[in-house]
């Protein structure tokens, strides 16, 4: 079945339908990864976008439910150069024809991604429309001007409940904006005793789950749709540790007085290269993201930047000059790699471990104590 892709600028590609057969409003980016498309497919940081692979072949692998980075994929839509229909791997479960089937999600294949890839590099993301069957071009252009990019990704994403992966070191609040699921696993290989909160979790909602430290996840969109965050790490800064990553390298961004702003058309793949200012080694990370945090705004703040992209010089690291907070742009838990920066898990650790250290806890019992008297 033939399938079309519409960008917003009139400019049309025809090509070949997989996966689900329908029509799909997204923004349309680029991803530079050679291996890792599951990854893509179910990092929840794409929803809403339709996912272009610079890569030219891609399903050849196949799909593994070991592979997941979330629960269900949120993309609305994947673009390829040449999908292979039998993927040859001992670890394939089912092709990504069938993953995409499964979740309602259209796909084009054998267009020339290249040029698509070097249209948004040159004039920026841009909304587009991908439709299989038989709509003309005025339909598609109609549907498309009609209907507007999401602004809700991150309660898309989020975790409704409160759950707990248990562990028996530190207690680690993880804060769900669209979280991958590679964060809990380096948490939990630490032994920390994870325990997963909303985006909507207050400050006093976290405080009541005690915890050693925060961690802010990655997720989608624009971080100043995210209010709510931005007012709970306020109330928590220098009280518990945070390390934020992505998405919740910008919120704490915003949260200390600095401005984020859009990228022309984002780092998305895993062959970034970041350089530590305190150390000048240069480390090969994963990326996904459309904004940034300008730079030019963090002068006037406690913050202090810790890593900048070797590419264009955007901020990749931040460190608050006084409380025991950090955050990197890049991805330290990526999967299916590069490996580069998992030790930033092991320095969340450690400050948490020298915060208690610098600053001892009332005794529970005391403080329950306390509590009632107060009460009384």
């Amino acid at each position: 079945m033939q399938a079309k892709l519409l960008l917003e600028d009139g400019t049309l590609f025809t090509g070949t339908s997989f996966g689900s057969d329908r029509e799909s409003v997204g923004e349309v980016v680029f991803n530079t990864g050679i291996t890792g498309y599951q990854e893509v497919l179910s990092d929840p940081s794409y929803c809403g976008q339709i996912v272009t692979m610079t890569y030219p072949l891609i399903g050849n692998y196949g799909i593994t439910r070991d592979d997941f980075e979330s629960i269900r994929p949120y993309v609305h839509g994947f673009v390829v150069r040449r999908h292979e229909e039998i993927p040859s791997n001992w670890r394939a479960e089912y092709s990504v024809d069938r993953l995409l089937k499964e979740y309602d999600i259209p796909g084009i294949s054998g267009i020339d991604t290249r040029m698509l890839t070097r249209k948004l590099r040159h004039f920026g993301t841009m909304k587009g429309i991908l439709a299989t069957g038989n709509k003309s071009i005025e339909e598609l252009q109609e549907m498309l001007q009609a209907t507007p990019l999401l602004r809700d990704q991150v309660a898309r994403t989020s975790t409704t409940q409160i759950f707990s992966s248990p562990g028996s070191r530190e207690r680690i609040v993880l804060v769900d904006f669209g979280a991958k699921s590679g964060i809990l696993r380096e948490l939990t290989q630490r032994g920390c005793d994870v325990v997963v909160v909303p985006h909507t979790a207050t400050a006093d909602e976290i405080r009541a789950l005690r915890p050693d430290g925060i961690q802010l996840s990655n997720g989608p969109g624009d971080p100043k749709d995210v209010p709510h965050a931005i007012e709970m790490l306020q109330s928590v800064l220098g009280e518990i540790p945070v390390f934020g990553i992505c998405l919740g390298h910008q919120l704490f961004a915003l949260a200390c007085g600095a401005d984020t702003g859009r990228l022309k058309f984002g780092h998305r793949g895993g062959n970034h290269p970041v350089k530590e200012l305190s150390t000048g080694r240069c480390f090969i990370t994963s990326q996904n993201h459309g904004y940034t945090v300008v730079e030019e705004s963090v002068a006037n703040t406690e913050l202090e930047v810790t890593h900048i992209n070797n590419n264009d010089k955007t901020v990749e690291g931040l460190r608050h000059k006084q409380y025991p907070a950090f955050s990197v742009q890049y991805h330290p838990e990526a999967a299916p790699g590069p490996h580069d920066s998992s030790y930033l898990f092991d320095q969340f650790i450690e400050m948490i471990r020298e915060h208690k250290r610098n600053t001892p806890t009332i005794p529970r019992q005391a403080a329950l104590v306390a509590q009632l008297k107060g009460e009384q």
